[in-house]
């Protein structure tokens, strides 16, 4: 009989530190939240209170204030469009880089993943030369392009982990029976890619979802999204603590919804991704 683990006092205090580390990360939550309802004369007295009253005033300021549907939908397109132009393209390049282990296509890794740990600051001004040069800054396709170019290093890393761990063999059937080879990516090795595609998918949206500082260089204000579009709340002299945060949780909701649906992969994709073939 198998003996049950013991409560011990360095596992009760183990939990402890725990419960108070998760607090600590809740703490923004609550101050967001809290304040979101109400006034901003309550805000300066004292942020940490409860809220006297609970209303939707300020949601309705907000949402008029900043056009949020346009906003929203602005973040929704150059999100679901960056993501699903990197999931393709990454886990293409990812297939080939593992599949044809060339001189060239080693070197391609490497250049890739050392590309991770450059700071993005650092090329500010030359990426603004460049959108300037090839007419990117302002459109919509621009801060796309952009997108695909800051984030295919992570997102190719990750697929090529994972596709170390697809039997060859399978391919190798599957060329025997007359597929071609785009059809043994797309119908053989793609659909066993769910796991990490999903954990891609989650990491890159929550990215792309909150980013300020990359939309604010290239895009204009025809496709403002909503972290641009709170800025306007906080001006030289005076700061709409009681409208940005509303704004702010309206934005919060939709990506919590998106991330609770399917954090249960992340673990599973980088796991699986981690394992060597």
């Amino acid at each position: 009989m198998e003996s049950k683990q013991r409560y011990t006092p360095g596992l009760l205090a183990l939990e402890a530190a725990g419960l108070a580390l998760a607090l600590l990360f809740l703490t923004p939550f609550y101050f967001l939240l809290v304040n979101s309802f109400k006034k901003l004369g309550d805000i300066l007295l004292n942020a940490a209170s409860l809220p006297e009253a609970i209303g939707l005033d300020n949601f309705r300021r907000a949402w008029v204030a900043i056009d949020f549907p346009k906003v929203f939908m602005n973040s929704f397109l150059v999100t679901s469009v960056s993501v699903l132009m990197l999931v393709v393209i990454s886990s293409m390049m990812a297939y080939r880089l593992v599949r044809r282990p060339t001189a060239f296509n080693k070197l391609l890794l490497t250049v890739l993943v050392a590309a991770m740990i450059i700071p993005f600051q650092s090329v500010m001004l030359p990426l603004m030369k460049i959108t300037s040069m090839f007419e990117l800054r302002g459109q919509f396709y621009g801060i796309v392009i952009c997108y695909m170019g800051f984030g295919i290093s992570l997102s190719m890393f990750l697929y090529h982990g994972f596709i170390k761990s697809v039997p060859l063999e399978i391919e190798e059937a599957a060329v025997v029976d007359g597929c071609s080879p785009y059809g043994v990516f797309w119908r053989i090795v793609f659909p066993l890619l769910k796991p990490i595609s999903v954990t891609v998918v989650i990491l890159n949206v929550l990215w792309i979802w909150n980013d300020y500082l990359l939309p604010v260089l290239v895009i204009n204000d025809n496709m403002t999204t909503i972290p641009l579009a709170v800025q306007k709340f906080f001006g030289q002299y005076l700061r709409k603590w009681d409208l940005a945060m509303a704004a702010l949780t309206l934005s919060m909701i939709p990506i919590i919804l998106f991330f609770l649906f399917l954090q249960k992969h992340i673990i599973e994709g980088i796991t699986a991704g981690s394992v060597k073939g």
